[in-house]
C-alpha cells in the first residue's frame, strides 16, 4: 500500500526523467490525472492517456508521456520536482503567502476549493490552500 501517492508519482517521474524514459505508468487516481492535465497544459510533458488495463497489476493506469529537447532530445523539460505538503506535515498558505517557485520559472500545485490548480491561477482566484508539490 502506498501512503503518499502524490509523492510516489513525483518519484517515478523523478526516476523516469533520470532513466531518460520516455513514457511513465502511474496508478491512476483522479488527482493524479488532475497533475497531469496540468503538466500538459503548462508545457512539462508532451501528453497523458488514462489506460482500464490492468498494467503492471494496477486497475487503471495513468500513462504520461515525458517531454525532452535539444538537438537528440536529451534534456527534459522537467528539471526538478519537490512534493511539499506531505501526509505527515500538511503545508496550507493563503493568497498572500502563495510561493513563487523559482522565481517564477517553476510552478507551484494547489489544492484548492476551486479544484486543483497552479499558484498563478490561484492568485488570480483569490484563493489559498494547500501546496500540493514545486516543479521546475
Amino acid at each position: 500500500m502506498i501512503v503518499d501517492p502524490i509523492a510516489d508519482m513525483l518519484a517515478r517521474i523523478n526516476n523516469a526523467i533520470k532513466a531518460r524514459k520516455s513514457e511513465v505508468y502511474v496508478p491512476h487516481s483522479k488527482i493524479k490525472e488532475r497533475i497531469a492535465e496540468i503538466l500538459k497544459r503548462e508545457g512539462y510533458i508532451e501528453d497523458y492517456t488514462v489506460s482500464e488495463e490492468n498494467k503492471k497489476g494496477y486497475q487503471g493506469t495513468l500513462i504520461i508521456k515525458l517531454k525532452y529537447l535539444g538537438p537528440r532530445n536529451t534534456k527534459p523539460v522537467i528539471q526538478g520536482l519537490k512534493r511539499v505538503s506531505k501526509p505527515g506535515l500538511r503545508k496550507y498558505v493563503d493568497v498572500k503567502n502563495i510561493p513563487y517557485v523559482r522565481k517564477g520559472l517553476g510552478i507551484a500545485i494547489l489544492s484548492t476549493n476551486k479544484g486543483i490548480i497552479t499558484d498563478a491561477e490561484a492568485r488570480k482566484e483569490r484563493v489559498g490552500g494547500e501546496v500540493l508539490c514545486y516543479i521546475w
